[in-house]
């Protein structure tokens, strides 16, 4: 089998859209101290991350209560690189992907956007239009290759996140897709166990099975 990881890499320096992380050194071996020992702070929306309901809707389910069964299971990966704007119902359709309980939406961001230091003008998202069609084809996790699957000319409303997370629809953001090819595989997305937490930083990996 081949494993694809589509987590990014977690350090100072990352893309981020707020706060980045910050380590400190709390016991070393180069100090004389018994082992290595780091303090790291970091919010839970940082790198490769999940967002649970609860995100977006008080008392809705936190990320340590979703069901492991949406994050873990057969996915496909939607070539939409083509696609400027916003995603559209009419993009997703062409896809091929109704029917499928988990997406990951590849977009022009993986090879562009995601690989600057910092947050791009511009990025690819999904419409609330397209988040509505998920809904109605019952998606249970959708995906997609920057900070925020929401289209950067509604991060005042943040439509797509009242649409999905309103539905009880998990959302992955940051995932690296810039060399998966499209098509089917196996998701693994575990997020931290961060009791009572609207999101947290996930390792998610890709499995692509012989024949």
């Amino acid at each position: 089998m081949e494993i694809f990881d589509i987590t990014l890499p977690i350090h100072p320096e990352m893309l981020h859209w707020g706060r980045k992380p910050e380590v400190e050194i709390v016991e070393s071996l180069a100090n004389g101290d018994a082992s290595n020992v780091t303090r790291w702070r970091l919010g839970a929306h940082t790198g490769t991350h999940v967002d649970a309901p609860a995100h977006f809707v008080d008392g809705a389910t936190p990320v340590d209560k979703l069901d492991l069964h949406s994050l873990v299971g057969p996915a496909v990966v939607a070539d939409l690189t083509a696609v400027t704007g916003d995603i559209t119902v009419a993009d997703l359709e062409a896809a091929g992907v109704a029917g499928q309980k988990r997406i990951l939406l590849k977009t022009s961001n993986s090879a562009g956007p995601l690989k600057e230091p910092d947050r791009a003008p511009s990025w690819v998202g999904l419409s609330p239009e397209a988040a509505q069609w998920l809904i109605a084809e019952r998606v249970e996790l959708i995906g997609i290759d920057y900070l925020t699957i929401e289209s950067h000319t509604r991060t005042e409303t943040w439509d797509a996140h009242h649409v999905l997370l309103g539905a009880g629809l998990i959302i992955l953001e940051n995932a690296d897709l810039d060399g998966v090819p499209g098509g089917a595989y196996e998701l693994v997305c575990l997020p931290a166990k961060l009791v009572g937490a609207d999101g947290s930083f996930a390792r998610a990996i890709l499995i692509k099975r012989d024949a």
